[in-house]
């Protein structure tokens, strides 16, 4: 399907000047000065820059002319395109070359021109419906989906970020939803087509943006460990990945690769480390049948769309980047530090109380959910049996066999007893204090705050619709629903 929706793309492109070009040689893209057509050689190519004034550089790319220039946004002027920018020290920024193969082929889609932007109301309502037309969506990770669009184009204004992930077998949509939505977002890299990890590695640290990565649990399984780093790494300001090099002297020079910003990933498993899963925001691909107006077949106004919504969303970003923050108000109360810290930079951008609300309440229950399917099952009931043991306020402790023998009544229908030894080793592996107290282990009434953080952690407490609607509305600056209603 890559293969296809590229050739459809470049159908339109084909007769540049008089006729078909010769194509250069694949070429990693590097940052440094070189000589330039007019023989300049303090020039220096660049995608995008934030200048120390507040001054915004992006390339701009039209690939019907084949043309590149810079869109520059100065502050408190009116954004224009130029074919240079010169800074006060004398260095020449230029754009990127219009033959660079990753521009060429569109494995980085950029914006042509800066468009009319619009209301941030109505971008989203556009975006939404251009989404809409194309993929098969829940309605919550529809609105998810648009606003990590308009995030995306302003995440170098945040110091951590989450992930947009669609997990599904085969045939279950994933990478109509990674093409359809990184299409529009800031400077996409189709990575998928990458025979090896070194060029993502070099392409994100040049580039920056958005990775676009389709099948990111089978393609590269012999990188795996390398793909961890980078969405390990990449989530939060500042964590760059080591790579080993060498100099021309031959001398070992590592080099640090910046790896940070938006990912939407395709993938039809789970990542084994439950700290990485904690990073994405999933959509389930193929839990319903297919809507009957959605076409199999990406049409070639989809293209179209997609370019005049990125040069829409240009000019967002050069009226809004050096506006947005993160909003203190939208902090979740009762959730985990890390679900507020991914969700928050989201959660900011969503102006809308209502649409606000109902967003949190989905990633409130969509956290909760995935976090019962991450701990062991051994784990889950020791917590719970540590729990229910201290529900009695006005024991001093609670000894290691009363919980043995509700975790075992727990686990009765699925594994054989455990002994007191073997729960014990579990309580002081999750992080709680074991004492002994006449000749027993019992684990003490300081230890309740440790157990109700390891209850909220593991999702343990019971959250009816009613509570997470509650958390939802408080961070909308609603009022609680009286009565329960629909996660529709």
């Amino acid at each position: 399907m890559v293969e296809a929706w590229q050739s459809s793309r470049q159908a339109g492109r084909r007769q540049i000047a008089n006729g078909a070009r010769k194509l250069p040689p694949l070429r990693i893209p590097c940052i440094g000065h070189h000589r330039d057509m007019d023989g300049n050689s303090n020039s220096v190519p660049v995608i995008s820059r934030v200048l120390a004034d507040g001054t915004l550089i992006e390339t701009v790319f039209d690939p019907v002319q084949g043309t590149t220039a810079l869109a520059i946004a100065a502050p408190d002027a009116a954004p224009i395109i130029a074919p240079d920018h010169v800074l006060p020290s004398g260095l020449r920024l230029i754009p990127y070359a219009p033959d660079n193969n990753l521009l060429l082929h569109d494995c980085v889609l950029l914006p042509s021109a800066i468009g009319d932007a619009g209301s941030k109301e109505q971008l989203v309502a556009d975006i939404t419906s251009y989404l809409h037309r194309y993929v098969d969506l829940t309605p919550e990770f529809e609105a998810i989906a648009a606003h990590y669009v308009l995030l995306s184009w302003v995440y170098d204004a945040f110091n951590e970020l989450p992930y947009l992930r669609f997990q599904g077998d085969f045939g279950t949509g994933k990478t109509r939803a990674l093409l359809t939505i990184g299409s529009i977002c800031y400077k996409p890299f189709f990575a998928s087509g990458a025979s090896t990890v070194s060029p993502i590695f070099h392409i994100l640290d040049a580039f920056g943006g958005t990775l676009v990565l389709d099948e990111a649990d089978f393609r590269f399984s012999d990188a795996t460990a390398d793909i961890a780093k980078i969405l390990n790494n990449g989530n939060v300001r500042g964590l760059p990945v080591l790579r080993t090099m060498a100099n021309r002297h031959k001398e070992l020079n590592p080099r640090a690769f910046r790896v940070f910003g938006p990912k939407l990933i395709g993938m039809r498993e789970r990542f084994s480390d439950t700290a990485l899963e904690s990073r994405f925001l999933s959509e389930k691909t193929g839990t319903r049948p297919l809507r009957s107006d959605i076409p199999l077949h990406l049409p070639g106004a989809q293209a179209a769309e997609a370019q005049c919504l990125r040069n829409r969303l240009l000019a967002w970003r050069f009226a809004a980047r050096r506006e947005v923050r993160i909003d203190p108000g939208c902090r979740m109360g009762g959730v985990s530090a890390r679900l507020n810290q991914v969700a928050m930079p989201l959660l900011s951008l969503v102006d809308d109380p209502g649409a606000r609300a109902m967003l949190a309440n989905w990633l409130v229950v969509d956290a909760r959910t995935e976090s019962s399917g991450n701990v062991p099952r051994s784990e889950r009931a020791v917590v719970s049996a540590m729990r229910d043991a201290f529900a009695d306020l006005s024991v001093p402790y609670v000894t290691i066999d009363d919980i043995a023998r509700r975790t075992n009544a727990a686990l009765a229908d699925f594994q054989l007893p455990l002994s007191n030894k073997s729960v014990g080793a579990i309580v002081r592996r999750l992080g709680v204090a074991t004492t002994k107290s006449r000749g027993i282990y019992v684990v003490g009434q300081d230890a309740r705050e440790r157990v109700d953080a390891l209850v909220e952690r593991f999702a343990l407490s019971t959250l009816s619709t009613t509570d997470a609607d509650a958390i939802a509305h408080s961070i909308g600056n609603l009022p609680p629903a009286t009565s329960e209603p629909s996660l529709e």
